[in-house]
């Protein structure tokens, strides 16, 4: 009897403790960012071609992605060029073309459709309408559709009457259009100059004063040198306002790259506050040189407050910032361990961070999801700043390239950033150019791959193999499969072999 109770007791504790595993593991996943927004929001674009719209759209939809928020742009040129096929001439934009209205309608019609599906089916939280929205009627049908599926309405708004900029954005976009194939730069430029004036015969701006001073809207005044908001009516409509308030579109770069090698590296410890190695002191040395190279005279520099980025920069004699934001990932009760002491001493935890990378959160310490949160600042000042090089930490350089390289959750936490390298980042029309410089300088290699055999450690270490199906063992083989890019052929599913009958 006495042996039944402590079984039960046992078997109590050990459910009451994977229920508290199972509610930690369902917060982690919950994203700080989906509680910013009580009901969807469609951020509908306003402006003349060549106004930047669809670049604000697509580094607005980046960052909020980044931040955790769903976010997804519906760019009204891609339906018209599938329901067209073939573009010919700027008449095409005539306001007295009427068969060409009745398709430009349909398109925003079809395309509101498919925001409705992604905000009301898909789990989306943001929906970018990409499109130039000139005219009043053309808002009030949006301002219809979202009143009548609930979604709260917020307008960005171009305004841009400087001619260099227009020309600029036209031969640096509009050139490579699928408008364009195969067209000189000079008639691009005068067919789409065209294009504009028939927008223009129509277009009616926001009126703040009068017809639209309810509306919620912010009116970028010539790529950001002045801004007029109106009516923000909730925290992430602030939020876009404010990061649309310090991009900018002026050329510099970004230059990222890991400290030195320090002896934490050598010694296959994670976090701490080591110094460098030899080879690390080497590649401050070395750092120094590429910065000469290039002559990056106006480069400021930023460090995190940890010794490992201090000895790496001081190297390179000339003024930098520390900041304590860029700090290492905090590792909690796991500072200053391998990986294999924190398999041995927290099994649990291990397998739990091997599980999901990205919202796993130290005891006591940070998830990638806590750190993007924390980087926030430093994207913001990177998108305001010239050409600025920062000297961070593993962690740290994988959010910032995330965002950069526009890379989602499940990716971000198993980019690979090597010591020693120096990654230069050029923002471009709609992404961003990528350079990696190999500094030649010997270092251990601290990245970790993807663990690809999760998939059957879950399926097949918690089922028996009696419950698991033929079908179901044959679609985690085809999955693993394209998780590793082979480059073999896959057969189809209907002929794989079947390892358990």
């Amino acid at each position: 009897m006495a042996a039944r109770l402590q079984n039960a007791a046992a078997v109590s504790n050990s459910s009451a403790e994977n229920k508290k595993t199972d509610l930690r593991t369902k917060e982690k996943k919950c994203s700080w960012a989906s509680y910013m927004t009580n009901s969807p929001t469609l951020i509908v674009m306003i402006g003349l071609p060549a106004r930047g719209k669809t670049y604000m759209s697509k580094k607005l939809t980046r960052y909020l992605n980044w931040i955790g928020v769903p976010t997804k742009v519906f760019n009204l040129g891609v339906y018209r060029r599938d329901a067209v096929k073939s573009y010919k001439s700027y008449d095409f934009f005539r306001h007295d073309n009427e068969e060409a209205m009745k398709i430009r309608k349909q398109c925003a019609l079809v395309a509101l459709k498919d925001v409705k599906t992604y905000l009301s089916e898909e789990g989306g939280q943001i929906a970018v309408f990409d499109a130039t929205n000139t005219t009043r009627e053309r808002r009030n049908l949006i301002l219809k559709f979202a009143q009548d599926n609930a979604y709260k309405v917020f307008f960005v708004e171009s305004i841009c009457d400087d001619p260099d900029v227009i020309a600029e954005n036209i031969m640096e976009v509009k050139v490579s259009s699928p408008d364009y194939p195969e067209r000189d730069r000079e008639s691009v430029m005068d067919d789409f100059l065209k294009r504009i004036e028939c927008y223009k015969v129509t277009y009616q701006p926001l009126d703040p004063d009068q017809q639209d001073k309810d509306l919620s809207f912010i009116q970028v005044i010539n790529v950001g040198r002045r801004f007029l908001v109106n009516k923000v009516q909730d925290y992430i409509q602030s939020k876009i306002v404010y990061y649309l308030m310090n991009i900018h579109v002026n050329s510099h770069s970004i230059y990222l790259c890991r400290h030195g090698e320090s002896q934490h590296n050598v010694e296959e410890r994670i976090g701490g506050d080591s110094e460098l190695s030899e080879r690390g002191k080497q590649f401050a040395t070395a750092l120094k040189g590429f910065v000469n190279e290039h002559q990056l005279s106006d480069l400021k520099v930023w460090t995190s407050q940890l010794r490992r980025t201090i000895q790496t920069a001081e190297e390179l004699d000339v003024p930098y910032e520390q900041w304590k934001i860029l700090n290492e990932i905090d590792a909690g009760v796991c500072e200053e361990m391998t990986y294999s002491m924190i398999e041995e001493k927290y099994p649990e935890e291990f397998a739990m961070r091997e599980q999901d990378k990205y919202h796993y959160r130290y005891p006591g310490g940070e998830s990638y999801q806590d750190l993007v949160q924390r980087l926030e600042p430093v994207i913001m000042e990177l998108e305001r700043q010239g050409n600025v090089l920062v000297i961070c930490h593993q962690a740290v350089m994988r959010c910032l390239l995330a965002y950069f390289l526009d890379k989602g959750a499940d990716d971000l936490p198993y980019m690979k950033c090597p010591l020693h390298t120096v990654l230069k980042l050029t923002p471009v029309a709609y992404g961003c150019k990528v350079e990696m410089f190999d500094l030649k300088v010997e270092a251990v290699n601290t990245h970790k791959d993807r663990p690809l055999v999760s998939c059957f450690k879950t399926c097949f270490l918690t089922n028996p193999l009696s419950e698991i199906t033929p079908i179901a063992a044959c679609l985690i083989f085809h999955s693993v499969h394209l998780m590793c890019n082979l480059d073999a052929p896959i057969r189809p599913i209907s002929r794989l072999p079947i390892p358990i009958t």
